[in-house]
């Protein structure tokens, strides 16, 4: 039984091809076509798919879509009507977009993979959010909490995983959308939609939440776990411009300019903004306010989050919580979760967001509606492409780039060490690239993270972004609780896949100030042997030399591009950074030591 899954149309289009209720291959589109966020037709996701699954298009059982398109184009077409005239311009796009190729999503499908109408299947966009938080958890029974921006009408949900049965019982709907309100914050903040919100959450940590009263008359929290949005102050359900309204501007005051550099007093200055400026203090406090209105939506985003988990437990009695959408990949939310709830184990959707709906669409077909028993729980998140010795040796010779290879493993690991410990930057490409945004061993940059220059190296030289941005700790397993605040981290799968963000112990922050955030706490990865060898024995062989069980991680990128995929990809990356050394397999590529 082979199935495939889709997502697209709105941002992270992917697609997954299970064979008898296992994953056998996912990919986002963006690693592929290179656009970030890529939302056309999965094409080249579900090429890939098919490849890793050795099959044709002729072999698909089903193809499950992630939502329903005519019930999402009903949403657009009743809320563009309560808000005429105001909405003309949000209705003609919508009309062109819609009625030239979103609403005929089954013909698309058919005509790509030439397969009959018979087997196109459609789940609902929130119940295929569920099901790929559910059914890929080791969970028999938990309860499921979705949120997100907005799928047909749902913008969040509550429900319950049973055996192969998942049922929502409450939502919230449209207009009324948690993950809406933080991107208005977001575009307030300076940022891009549905790009920048991890940016809002990792500017948090250097305001305070002076705001929270302001913040509250825009959402009103309700003991059962509902909210309300004052819609008033936003203007996404009517314009195509932007989401946040004139009244949004009278209490908050004018929005941040995307194009000013974003320092506070405690951030730093880093050397690619070019010289200080000479009202330097100015700005810094004038950025402090705009830090400090980002702690305000995000502790505001906290308390929600948080309601709606006391709620759901409520109402299921249940232990054991199963997270998806785009706000679950709110990973300081989520570590509050852990800790301040009757929730004693989460599963969070390593691709939480749309791109991991096409999952669960599939696993929805697969045990929903065929009713065929669990058997596969998402142990990692690596179920890329990979590119084989050959591949890699042939690139390199074809371009004449010098590389060394290496037979002996523990060799490798040896110089790649010898290189962090001696402050140099190291990209590593090893095997299937990752499901999801996180880069978790296998599309990653390392540094040494007892150095805390390597903050701003790694900032300046390689991803030129934002100062304030924090780089995650990946840390062997059995020694996490030495270095963070989260008890029996090796059973937590959502450390697994860098999304708890918890505390540095403090005897500790000195010793890994590269990874330890502003606030002290830090966003990690827990490595263990059984799920990804090579990288736990690089980390495990810088323990030996150094004694610090940990090294930094961070994203295989350049700032605004998606992450690697290719020997190419990750070679250009490389060669127009300031990367020293370059690790594609069993080979290093080295440039001259300055």
């Amino acid at each position: 039984m082979h199935i495939l899954g889709i997502s697209c149309y709105f941002h992270d289009s992917a697609a997954a091809v299970l064979s008898d209720g296992v994953l056998v291959a996912a990919a986002e589109e963006e690693r592929f076509t290179r656009k970030k966020h890529d939302y056309e037709f999965p094409q080249h996701a579900i090429d890939f798919c098919l490849r890793a699954g050795g099959l044709a298009a002729g072999d698909l059982d089903y193809v499950a879509f992630f939502e329903k398109p005519f019930v999402k184009l009903e949403r657009l077409l009743l809320s563009t009507m309560q808000t005429f005239p105001r909405s003309h311009k949000l209705f003609r796009e919508a009309m062109i977009t819609w009625l030239g190729d979103k609403l005929w999503v089954k013909h698309l499908i058919q005509k790509r993979l030439g397969i009959p109408a018979s087997k196109v299947l459609f789940s609902e966009h929130h119940l295929s959010h569920a099901a790929s938080a559910f059914f890929c958890s080791p969970f028999e029974e938990a309860a499921i909490l979705t949120v997100d921006g907005v799928g047909e009408w749902t913008t969040a949900s509550m429900g319950l995983g049973k055996g192969t049965d998942v049922r929502l019982l409450r939502e919230i709907r449209f207009p009324h959308s948690l993950g809406l309100l933080y991107s208005a914050f977001t575009a307030f903040l300076g940022f891009e939609v549905n790009e920048g919100e991890y940016k809002v959450m990792g500017m948090a940590p250097f305001g305070k939440p002076r705001y929270v009263d302001k913040v509250h008359k825009l959402i009103g929290l309700q003991r059962d776990g509902s909210f309300e949005l004052n819609m008033d102050y936003f203007s996404f359900h009517w314009s195509t411009e932007r989401t946040f309204s004139r009244k949004f501007v009278d209490l908050f005051g004018a929005p941040r300019d995307p194009a000013a550099p974003f320092f506070t007093p405690t951030s730093g200055y880093p050397s690619y903004f070019g010289e200080r400026p000479g009202n330097y203090d100015e700005l810094a406090a004038r950025n402090q306010y705009y830090a400090d209105v980002a702690a305000s939506i995000q502790a505001v985003t906290e308390e929600a989050l948080l309601n709606m988990v006391r709620a759901v437990h409520a109402e299921t009695g249940l232990t054991r919580l199963c997270m998806a959408g785009g706000v679950a990949l709110n990973s300081v939310a989520n570590g509050r979760i852990l800790r301040e709830t009757s929730m004693e184990e989460l599963y969070i959707h390593p691709a939480a967001g749309d791109g991991g709906g096409a999952v669960g669409a599939a696993l929805f077909v697969h045990h929903m509606i065929l009713g065929k028993p669990r058997q596969f729980v998402m142990e990692h998140a690596y179920w890329g492409e990979s590119h084989d010795a050959a591949t890699v040796e042939g690139f390199l010779k074809e371009r004449g780039i010098r590389y060394e290879r290496f037979d002996d493993e523990p060799a490798l690991l040896e110089r790649v060490v010898d290189r962090l410990q001696t402050g140099q930057v190291v990209g590593w490409s090893q095997g299937r690239f990752e499901w999801g945004p996180r880069a978790l061993g296998h599309r990653s940059i390392l540094a040494d993270p007892r150095r805390p220059e390597m903050r701003d190296i790694v900032n300046v030289k390689i991803k030129f972004r934002e100062p304030y941005r924090p780089f995650a700790p990946s840390v062997l397993a059995e020694y996490a609780e030495d270095y963070f605040v989260l008890p029996e981290a090796q059973r937590h799968y959502p450390a697994r896949f860098m999304l708890y963000v918890v505390d540095v112990r403090p005897a500790k922050r000195d010793l890994i100030p590269a990874v330890t955030h502003v606030d002290g706490t830090g966003r990690l990865q827990t490595v263990s042997e059984e799920v990804n060898p090579r990288y736990y024995r690089l980390i495990e062989t810088f323990r030996q030399a150094t004694g610090v069980p940990l090294v930094l991680n961070t994203s295989f990128n350049l700032r605004g591009e998606p992450i690697v995929n290719t020997p190419l990809e990750a070679f250009r990356t490389f060669n127009d950074s300031g990367m020293d050394a370059l690790v594609l397999g069993d080979v290093i590529v080295e440039k001259p030591l300055r």
